[in-house]
């Protein structure tokens, strides 16, 4: 009954597209943090020095 609608050009639907496809090969590069969090629990405890991984663990 009261159903509002609005005109969308072809260059905003066109605009959109691009933004969406943008954002899914953006996203594919680098996935949302989320995701990511998962990997950095499995990675190993340390800091980067040169190219050696110095650990940061106790008695490891």
């Amino acid at each position: 009954m009261g159903e509002i609608v609005q005109f969308i050009s072809k260059s905003e639907r066109e605009r959109a597209r691009l933004i969406r496809e943008a954002r899914a090969i953006y996203d594919s590069i680098f996935p949302p943090a989320d995701s990511v969090s998962v990997q950095v629990d499995k990675a190993p405890v340390g800091l980067p020095f040169g190219r050696q991984l110095v650990s940061l663990s106790d008695g490891e």
